[in-house]
């Protein structure tokens, strides 16, 4: 699955999202990609209109020459995301030692091997818990008890609040996948 976000155009406004849900799916119908993978344009009831994608170049590519087969729309608390969901082939190279060894996952450690060596969770949250606990009271000194709109300093507090939890679950995210890209550090017995 490839990620681009995008940003969208002023007169139409963003996809409207039902209220507990943070995505809308497009199967095969209801958005055209332009020729040169620059814009996005959703033709279904919402009349979201055209954004423009922002990727790397890989994955411009990579839209290109796969077949896309859904497209959703994705609300995080930053902005709009799109997800292209691709026909991809993908192989990993990988070098055959024969040494075989055993790993426990667990809650202390990420994994630990049978030789004793360890990789520590980093601990996030735990670090930006003080930072959690400002916001999360920050947002409930905003909030009136019984008035259905909340004024725009609860939501402004809500949006702020809702960054730093997706910060946290992004770190947790990127370290995992240095983790698993990262060369073994028990190979050849080390």
């Amino acid at each position: 699955m490839i990620v681009a976000a995008f940003e969208g155009a002023k007169k139409k406004g963003y996809p409207k999202l039902k209220k507990h849900c943070r995505s809308v799916e497009y199967k095969q119908s209801g958005w055209k990609l332009s020729d040169d993978c620059m814009f996005i344009t959703f033709t279904d009831k919402f009349k979201s209109g055209k954004f423009s994608l922002y990727c790397n170049s890989k994955t411009r590519e990579d839209l290109f020459r796969l077949k896309i087969n859904r497209v959703r729309i994705v609300r995080r608390a930053d902005g709009y995301y799109c997800q292209f969901c691709l026909d991809a082939n993908r192989k990993e190279a990988g070098n055959y030692t024969g040494d075989v060894i055993g790993i426990d996952l667990g809650l202390k450690y990420f994994y630990k091997d049978q030789n004793d060596n360890a990789v520590v969770y980093p601990q996030y949250l735990r670090k930006s818990e003080k930072k959690l606990k400002r916001r999360q009271r920050q947002l409930s000194k905003k909030f009136v008890k019984g008035k259905k709109p909340q004024s725009n300093n609860y939501h402004k507090a809500r949006k702020r609040l809702g960054l730093c939890h997706l910060k946290v679950s992004r770190q947790r995210k990127d370290w995992s996948i240095k983790q698993a890209m990262a060369t073994p550090r028990f190979a050849n017995g080390a």
